[in-house]
Protein backbone atom coordinates (compact mmCIF):
# COMPACT_ATOMS: atom_id res chain seq x y z
CA UNK A 1 0.00 0.00 0.00
CA UNK A 2 1.65 3.18 -1.18
CA UNK A 3 1.69 6.17 1.68
CA UNK A 4 2.41 9.15 1.17
CA UNK A 5 2.98 12.14 3.93
CA UNK A 6 3.98 16.10 2.88
CA UNK A 7 5.66 17.99 4.90
CA UNK A 8 6.94 22.17 4.18
CA UNK A 9 4.07 23.87 4.32
CA UNK A 10 3.60 27.30 5.81
CA UNK A 11 2.87 30.87 6.28
CA UNK A 12 5.45 32.99 4.75
CA UNK A 13 5.04 36.83 2.60
CA UNK A 14 4.94 37.61 -0.89
CA UNK A 15 8.13 36.55 -2.51
CA UNK A 16 9.21 34.51 -0.31
CA UNK A 17 10.04 30.56 -0.80
CA UNK A 18 8.83 27.43 1.02
CA UNK A 19 10.19 24.04 -0.14
CA UNK A 20 7.80 21.22 0.00
CA UNK A 21 8.36 17.58 0.89
CA UNK A 22 6.58 14.28 0.32
CA UNK A 23 8.02 10.76 1.73
CA UNK A 24 6.37 8.06 0.00
CA UNK A 25 6.45 4.42 0.85
CA UNK A 26 5.06 0.85 -0.18
CA UNK A 27 6.25 1.92 -3.98
CA UNK A 28 6.99 -1.55 -5.87
CA UNK A 29 9.21 -0.87 -8.52
CA UNK A 30 11.06 2.79 -9.58
CA UNK A 31 8.10 3.45 -12.65
CA UNK A 32 6.18 6.21 -10.88
CA UNK A 33 4.75 9.37 -11.85
CA UNK A 34 4.67 11.66 -8.65
CA UNK A 35 3.26 14.70 -8.62
CA UNK A 36 1.70 17.93 -6.95
CA UNK A 37 -1.49 19.23 -6.57
CA UNK A 38 -3.30 22.00 -5.26
CA UNK A 39 -6.46 23.11 -3.89
CA UNK A 40 -8.20 26.07 -2.65
CA UNK A 41 -11.79 26.01 -0.70
CA UNK A 42 -14.61 26.29 -2.88
CA UNK A 43 -12.22 25.89 -5.88
CA UNK A 44 -11.10 22.81 -8.03
CA UNK A 45 -7.72 20.47 -7.38
CA UNK A 46 -5.22 21.70 -10.14
CA UNK A 47 -2.22 20.29 -10.89
CA UNK A 48 0.82 22.00 -9.95
CA UNK A 49 4.08 20.01 -10.58
CA UNK A 50 4.68 16.46 -12.69
CA UNK A 51 8.04 14.13 -12.59
CA UNK A 52 8.34 11.22 -14.20
CA UNK A 53 10.04 7.79 -13.52
CA UNK A 54 12.81 9.24 -16.54
CA UNK A 55 13.23 12.81 -14.26
CA UNK A 56 11.46 14.80 -16.62
CA UNK A 57 9.41 17.87 -15.07
CA UNK A 58 6.19 19.68 -16.26
CA UNK A 59 4.68 22.59 -14.85
CA UNK A 60 1.54 24.24 -14.84
CA UNK A 61 1.35 27.43 -16.25
CA UNK A 62 0.93 29.61 -13.20
CA UNK A 63 4.15 28.17 -12.12
CA UNK A 64 6.46 27.60 -14.45
CA UNK A 65 9.75 29.91 -13.49
CA UNK A 66 8.90 30.20 -9.89
CA UNK A 67 8.83 26.34 -8.73
CA UNK A 68 10.93 23.39 -9.43
CA UNK A 69 9.80 19.57 -8.52
CA UNK A 70 12.53 17.24 -8.20
CA UNK A 71 13.11 13.50 -6.63
CA UNK A 72 15.90 12.19 -4.13
CA UNK A 73 17.70 9.27 -5.89
CA UNK A 74 15.94 6.59 -4.13
CA UNK A 75 13.32 7.99 -5.76
CA UNK A 76 11.46 7.90 -1.90
CA UNK A 77 11.47 11.59 -1.48
CA UNK A 78 9.67 13.97 -4.28
CA UNK A 79 10.27 17.86 -3.20
CA UNK A 80 8.56 21.10 -4.43
CA UNK A 81 11.33 23.98 -4.22
CA UNK A 82 8.14 27.13 -4.64
CA UNK A 83 10.16 30.56 -5.34
CA UNK A 84 8.60 33.84 -5.60
CA UNK A 85 5.38 33.29 -3.85
CA UNK A 86 2.18 34.95 -4.54
CA UNK A 87 -0.91 34.94 -2.41
CA UNK A 88 -3.12 33.15 -4.56
CA UNK A 89 -0.56 30.23 -4.13
CA UNK A 90 -2.20 30.00 -1.18
CA UNK A 91 -3.81 26.89 -0.93
CA UNK A 92 -3.69 22.73 0.09
CA UNK A 93 -0.78 21.15 -1.15
CA UNK A 94 -1.10 17.47 -1.97
CA UNK A 95 1.68 14.74 -3.32
CA UNK A 96 0.02 12.59 -5.56
CA UNK A 97 1.94 8.99 -7.14
CA UNK A 98 1.17 6.35 -9.31
CA UNK A 99 2.45 3.26 -11.98
CA UNK A 100 3.83 4.79 -14.91
CA UNK A 101 2.56 1.53 -16.30
CA UNK A 102 -0.99 1.53 -14.81
CA UNK A 103 -1.16 5.61 -16.53
CA UNK A 104 -0.06 4.34 -19.84
CA UNK A 105 3.42 5.15 -19.61
CA UNK A 106 2.56 8.74 -19.86
CA UNK A 107 2.30 11.02 -16.45
CA UNK A 108 -0.31 13.16 -16.85
CA UNK A 109 -2.48 15.22 -14.06
CA UNK A 110 -5.14 13.42 -14.33
CA UNK A 111 -5.65 9.84 -12.73
CA UNK A 112 -3.40 9.53 -9.78
CA UNK A 113 -4.51 6.73 -7.30
CA UNK A 114 -2.37 7.47 -4.45
CA UNK A 115 -2.50 10.56 -2.31
CA UNK A 116 -1.07 12.29 1.16
CA UNK A 117 -3.46 14.43 3.35
CA UNK A 118 -1.48 17.51 2.18
CA UNK A 119 0.36 20.16 3.44
CA UNK A 120 -1.03 24.04 4.21
CA UNK A 121 0.98 26.58 2.57
CA UNK A 122 0.07 30.39 3.18
CA UNK A 123 0.86 33.48 1.30
CA UNK A 124 0.37 36.80 2.60
CA UNK A 125 0.76 40.62 1.36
Amino acid sequence: QVQLVESGGGSVQAGGSLKLSCVASGLSGSNFCMGWYRKVPGKEREGVALIDPYGTPDYANFVKGRFTISIDNAKTTVYLQMNNLKPEDTAMYYCAADSYFRLGNFCGYHGMDSWGKGTQVTISQ
